[in-house]
């Protein structure tokens, strides 16, 4: 292998001593320019660049860096990455003055909650620079690359959850298209049971028989409203979308719901503001949101209890809270509350909050949920204004 070729400068740092004082002044403002350009490079790399020496103090970081494990550059030299990232110590077995040592190439995934929650992948490999002393290498310690594959995560797991979501939806849905088929032939042979009960002379025999046929025919009926209505919520229509004004659709749904709510002794806190910026959306399929969710609250609350319901705005989304100070939901429930089929009533199916994530997506909103056991639920619903995106271009032209 050929030696490799030393750089201009290198070459010129190799005869610092024989530099008379104007050359020196001129090599310190080459090596302040290459500093500053380098930089500014690092800084405007997305992926944080941390360097750290021994005991993990941060001899180096990049503005990506610090944004990502929160803390002020001015500090460089004076903070320990394992304070910083405790949960990275953790998953290194170090305590928080440990050393990497010998380790030599690191890669982890890590949640941290600072400064905000979010999930971390890092990879930590020692440094090792050509021709340096041994005692120089040791202190250059270890380069630590960090990166934000909170999105990226989330994705996958979006999409795992919406493989098993629609995977149960196709085998229920199937199920339900069978059950159809067998209720028509029943509701045939019941048709031609009743002409034959038609022939029978008037009496209590053919009475008796008429009411049973009728008693059947009100059963098949139900059964078909029930697969009819189960086959909308599991696969529903995409939305037909018109300009929607969510407080009329959400003052609706408080009317129909009204009595109900009122005779469960139930205090309703409604502040729906004023101006709020309408949004592109079904009312048929927004109604069944707020159904839903005002269901949800009234059964989850016990009687003398009080929902509460605002709305907000800011320049892209309109946003509903639905608050209720009910039983709440247990932290390990959580996760499973928009899964089909997960319910903690007696008498639930456990698709409605399934329905109402799949209608928030279809209009390109969200869902959020926060809760405490015992203490109450608040429902958060954001959709997207009908001018969000002509406000981006119009932003953008600038």
């Amino acid at each position: 292998m050929s030696p490799r070729k030393s750089s201009p400068l290198e070459n010129v740092l190799g005869r610092v001593d024989d530099l008379d004082q104007q050359n020196l002044a001129i090599l310190v403002q080459r090596l302040a320019r290459e500093r500053r350009l380098l930089e500014t490079v690092f800084n405007t790399i997305r992926e944080g660049i941390l360097v750290i020496g021994r005991g993990g103090v941060i001899n180096y970081a990049n503005a990506a860096a610090a944004g990502l494990i929160g803390f002020p550059l001015k500090d460089l030299g004076r903070v320990i990455l394992w304070k910083c990232v405790p949960e990275l110590a953790r998953t290194l077995h170090l305590d928080l003055g440990g050393d990497l040592k010998e380790l030599s190439g690191i890669s982890r995934e890590v949640e941290v909650t600072y400064p905000r929650e979010r999930i971390l992948s890092v990879y930590i490999v020692p440094l090792h620079i050509e021709n340096a002393p041994e005692a120089t290498e040791r202190e250059a310690g270890h380069a630590v690359i960090l990166s934000d594959i909170t999105e990226e995560k989330e994705s996958a797991r979006q999409h795992v959850e919406s493989e098993k979501v629609q995977s149960v939806i196709d085998l229920a849905a199937g199920v339900a298209h069978e059950l159809g088929n067998p209720l028509n032939s029943i509701t045939i042979h019941l048709q031609l049971a009743r002409r034959q009960a038609e022939k029978l002379e008037k009496g209590a025999r053919r009475e008796k028989l008429e009411k049973a046929l009728t008693v059947c025919g009100g059963e098949v009926e139900r059964l078909d409203g029930i697969i009819k209505h189960f086959l909308e919520a599991v696969r529903p229509a995409e939305p037909d979308l018109a300009e929607l004004d969510l407080v009329a659709v959400l003052e609706e749904s408080l009317e129909f719901l009204g009595q109900e709510i009122t005779d469960s002794g139930l205090l309703v806190d409604v502040d729906l503001g004023s101006g709020l910026p309408p949004v592109m959306g079904d009312r048929g399929q927004v109604k069944q949101v707020f159904f839903n969710i005002l269901k949800n609250a009234r059964e989850a609350t016990p009687s003398g209890g009080k929902i509460r319901i605002r709305t907000s705005f800011d320049d892209e989304f309109v946003y509903i809270q639905i608050a209720d100070n009910g039983q709440g939901i247990d932290e390990k429930d959580m996760p499973r509350i928009f899964r089909p089929y997960f319910t903690t009533k007696a008498d639930g199916n456990g698709l409605g909050m399934m329905v109402v994530q799949r209608i928030m997506r279809a209009h390109g909103g969200r869902i959020g949920l926060d809760s405490q056991k015992g203490k109450g639920t608040v429902v958060t619903l954001q959709f997207p204004q009908k001018q969000r995106k002509v406000r981006l271009l119009e932003g953008g032209k600038g």
